[in-house]
């Protein structure tokens, strides 16, 4: 069974990839989320991974961040939804506000996800509930310190659309207007967030 894949990316696109393996070419399906994470082709990469055995089919499905890779583990112990569905959730929903929808057993927000009706979603809701912790505590008052609206709050939203959770998010942003201004573009705040996410 593979649970990790270390290579060189040689081909991507919003649904799959290729990575050279000394040698091995291996095809791996991915959600958006780790489509626009990850390098140029040419450029290194390494995955966790899940592999999918169905009858006489083994299939791979990457992710960058450990955290998708267990929500897309628990997706598909649902009844009615398989590895490419789930992928197709993870690429539409921001892993906190999808979490939260299913604790708080938000069925209208679920059917707006791609393929989910509203048996689906109660599905979920039912199945995976347990299975998704606590609520994330109250936002601290560094985090608070700031009105997540306007530019702030879309670049708070884009993070999370990229994966990163709400309070790292709102934290990045926060800081990025301190270090200049609130008075910034949205491409100069989320490049700005995006560095102190990332520090090299």
């Amino acid at each position: 069974m593979i649970s990790r894949l270390k290579g060189i990316l040689l081909e991507k696109t919003a649904d799959k990839m290729v990575v050279d393996v000394t040698g091995v070419g291996y095809e791996v399906g991915i959600s958006l989320i780790t489509f626009y994470d990850l390098p140029e082709p040419g450029g290194p990469v390494s995955l966790y991974i899940h592999t999918h055995v169905r009858e006489d089919t083994l299939s791979l499905f990457g992710f960058l961040k450990k955290e998708e890779k267990r929500l897309f583990e628990h997706l598909i112990t649902v009844s009615k939804i398989g590895p490419r569905m789930a992928l197709n959730i993870l690429s539409r929903m921001p892993f906190d506000e999808l979490k939260s929808a299913i604790r708080r057993s938000e069925v209208g927000r679920l059917t707006s996800l791609p393929g989910v009706g509203t048996k689906t979603a109660e599905r979920l809701v039912l199945e995976l509930r347990d299975k998704m912790g606590v609520e994330p505590a109250v936002e601290t008052e560094s985090t608070s310190l700031l009105s997540m609206d306007g530019v702030a709050g879309d670049a708070v939203s884009a993070l999370m659309n990229l994966g990163y959770k709400r309070n790292e998010a709102e934290k990045a942003v926060t800081r990025a207007c301190q270090d200049n201004s609130s008075d910034q573009k949205l491409e100069e705040m989320l490049k700005h967030s995006l560095k102190l996410l990332s520090p090299s």
